[in-house]
């Protein structure tokens, strides 16, 4: 656990966060190889993309199979949980990965993605 959050404090270091200074990192564990991400923020706000969204577009386009764990720090007084919208990709490709959440101060939170996103709409509902 600690290698994956040391691995996303070392993606924070790369966010793009001018407008907003709030800089994340994530670190996703598929396959037994390491993923970072960072956000990256626009002028046009809703282009912005989140770390994770990230991280996780980075292991689905270089062949991750399976996404075991995923960690996320930021600069915050409670650990950092991801975005509605990181949450239901995450619900999409990676079900049943850990999630640890954290903060600079080490503070740590660790959930499934589904308990994050409980009663989740998902391939399920669409295959009737």
């Amino acid at each position: 656990m600690n290698q994956l959050i040391e691995e996303a404090k070392k993606a924070r270091e790369f966010a793009h966060a001018k407008y907003s200074n709030f800089k994340v990192g994530a670190a996703f564990e598929a396959d037994g190889r390491i993923y970072r991400g960072s956000n990256v923020e626009s002028s046009s706000y809703g282009l912005s993309i989140c770390a994770e969204r990230v991280a996780l577009t980075k292991a689905l386009s270089e062949g991750a199979k399976s996404i075991s764990r995923i960690a996320i720090i930021a600069d915050t007084k409670a650990p950092v949980s991801p975005c509605g919208a990181c949450r239901q990709l995450l619900l999409d490709y990676a079900p049943d990965a850990e999630v640890i959440m954290t903060n600079l101060q080490g503070d740590t939170k660790v959930m499934t993605v589904s308990e994050l996103l409980p009663f989740a709409f998902s391939d399920k509902d669409l295959k009737g």
